[in-house]
């Protein structure tokens, strides 16, 4: 039997040919050698250069010649009027980021797999960009994966396939690009190529895995160019919605370094992503405005190791983090591409949330801090019925430090925690939101908690309150954006993680309200996490 061997597969967009599919700066080598097999009207490109001498050859003083290796190869294959491209080794880097169907690799792999045979995922929250992945030792459906349908974008799916395509491979992986294993030979390949792209075209997923589409890609090139035009005008404005992030899981335990070309080369260095650090790389080439969506596809945020050699590179527009809405319809910007958020799933949301926004709190005045322990202070000096607990501490010994809240008072025959935030940036509210549930689930669950807390309120009035578990909850929303629109005003993601947290309090019977806080100090010129 033929042994079995590993192919990443791409495929190329309509507009995409081998002749524009590589960057411009690629380092590949067109293969001229006949004799080869090759499949009729293939494309060969090759890497044989010598690596850079690792980093320890010299910090030990080793004389030795050392390189290490790089070899790959790329093949561009003609299948009916479409192009694959096959990556072996790094070659895959060489591809121009926008030349490939994006979801090729993940929806071939959702029409194919049995869907109780899955074995690994990478999802993605765009709440906060968080990235995780979970293998399950036996094949198992969706449900071990705990994946939460309308939080997460699945990036990267493994599992074995249904029996009707066992005979083209038994295992697939798929992202952006498809991973299979085959034992069939070069002058087959082209066929397995030509199955592969019809399964591509099914739907089969909606009955293989349902409820998975209340987060679509946006195909359409007018309505992605119009979007586009919107992310143009974001990056003019700053929002604080706008954000960089490694569009991929990276081991951060490994030394890496963040540097910006494109636009020439530049010495800076920086330990960690932030869209900041892009605009300073803009203002070192002397690029004072963007006017081009293209600027973000030519522009490239790169990973580097301790030797300065690239580990991972990706262009701005695949790394930024986005959301808008535009006549009433909700996108989300992810790794470079839109995607849009099911219509009836944004009207639950707002049916669910909408009746906690209130318009007023009575202790609650607009913001004229910079801070926000400086604003908990001016709350608490202007009522005498409040208490700051800012920065305090309930948790157990030895334990994450956990606050109680920002701000406490007795509202309604009930201990009310107040949670302050200046930011309606997703990650930011995200956070706030899973603090208020943590402090009450925390004092719901442990004797000490509930006592270090009456310690810091010091006030016998909230004694037998806090001992029965008569508990409210508020969210103060520090912003400039009124409160007309109520939930509409957060960012989609920030509402799916509001309404996880107002389903958990509503388990545990405790009362939720969130304020809109009128912001009256301007943070564009603090760099204040804020819009």
């Amino acid at each position: 039997m033929a042994k079995s061997r590993g192919f990443s597969i791409y495929l190329l967009k309509n507009t995409f040919s081998p002749e524009n599919a590589l960057k411009d700066d690629h380092n590949l080598e067109l293969l001229l050698e006949e004799g080869t097999n090759l499949p009729l009207n293939s494309i060969m490109y090759i890497t044989d250069s010598p690596g850079n001498a690792p980093w320890w050859k010299n910090y030990w003083g080793i004389n030795k010649n050392l390189f290490q290796v790089q070899k790959g190869s790329l093949v561009f294959l003609p299948v009916d009027n479409s192009w694959v491209a096959l990556t072996f080794g790094m070659t895959y880097h060489q591809l121009k980021d926008n030349c490939y169907e994006y979801d090729f690799g993940l929806r071939t792999t959702l029409n194919s797999l049995d869907p109780e045979k899955i074995k690994s995922t990478d999802i993605l929250q765009p709440e906060n960009a968080k990235r995780q992945r979970v293998q399950s030792p036996t094949a198992s459906n969706l449900n071990f994966f705990d994946i939460r349908h309308d939080e997460t974008i699945i990036k990267k799916l493994t599992g074995a396939v249904k029996s009707e395509y066992s005979d083209l491979f038994r295992n697939a992986t798929g992202s952006s690009s498809l991973r299979i294993s085959s034992n069939l030979q070069p002058n087959e390949i082209t066929d397995l190529c030509r199955e592969i792209i019809d399964i591509y075209n099914k739907t089969d997923y909606v009955q293989s895995f349902p409820d998975i589409q209340n987060i679509v890609p946006v195909r359409d090139p007018d309505k992605v160019n119009e979007l586009n035009q919107n992310l143009l005008i974001a990056f003019k404005t700053a929002p604080v919605d706008l954000v960089l992030s490694i569009p991929e899981i990276i081991d951060y335990s490994a030394s890496f370094k963040i540097k910006f070309n494109g636009a020439g080369r530049s010495n800076s260095e920086y330990n960690d992503v932030y869209i900041g650090a892009y605009r300073a790389y803009l203002e070192e080439r002397d690029i004072t405005e963007v006017i081009d969506i293209n600027i973000f596809n030519k522009h490239h945020m790169s990973i580097v190791d301790e030797n300065g050699t690239l580990i991972r590179q990706y262009t701005i527009y695949k790394s930024f983090l986005y959301d808008c809405e535009i006549n009433e319809l909700t996108y989300h910007l992810c790794e470079g591409e839109w995607y849009q958020i099911d219509k009836d799933y944004i009207k639950r949301l707002e049916n669910a949330l909408n009746p906690h926004f209130l318009d007023a709190h009575s202790l609650l005045h607009q913001c004229d801090s910079k801070r926000e322990d400086e604003y908990n202070i001016s709350v608490k000096d202007a009522n005498t019925n409040v208490i700051c607990l800012d920065k305090k501490n309930i948790s157990l010994a030895g334990q994450t430090q956990i606050e109680p809240c920002d701000l406490i008072t007795l509202l309604e025959d009930k201990v009310n925690l107040i949670h302050i935030k200046i930011s309606t940036r997703s990650s930011s509210l995200s956070h706030l939101f899973n603090q208020g549930v943590n402090s009450i689930e925390l004092l719901r669950m442990e004797e000490t908690s509930r006592e270090k807390l009456k310690a810091l309120v010091n006030n016998h009035n909230f004694d037998s309150l806090i001992d029965n578990g008569d508990f409210s909850v508020t969210y103060g929303i520090i912003t400039k954006k009124d409160s007309i629109g109520k939930s509409r005003k957060l960012p989609i993601f920030s509402r799916i993680s509001l309404l996880r947290a107002v389903n958990s309090l509503k388990l545990m019977n405790i009362p939720c309200t969130i304020y809109f806080i009128y912001d009256n100090v301007n943070r564009k010129d603090n760099n204040k996490d804020d819009d």
